[in-house]
């Protein structure tokens, strides 16, 4: 009989892989392209704190998905 655990957890370790890759690109793209829409429409300079507030909500976005990861983590090991 074949053995279907190792392919079931490389599945469970590629997702937990891809969603560390989807809340990078989805926080480099707030801030990059958010900042670059900011300076097209209102000019250069204030996108810069344009930039800090779209700083601030991609770290929000960050500690969201740390806490879920993190409370995730505790329910698998209980």
């Amino acid at each position: 009989m074949p053995n279907h655990t190792r392919s079931i957890l490389d599945l469970r370790k590629h997702r937990r892989l891809e969603d560390r890759r989807l809340v990078v690109v989805i926080i480099l793209f707030l801030v990059i392209v958010g900042g670059t829409a900011i300076g097209l429409v209102y000019g250069w300079n204030l996108a810069a704190s344009g930039g800090i507030c779209l700083m601030g909500g991609a770290t929000l976005f960050g500690l969201l998905w740390l806490m879920l990861s993190f409370f995730e983590h505790l329910l698998k090991h209980e």
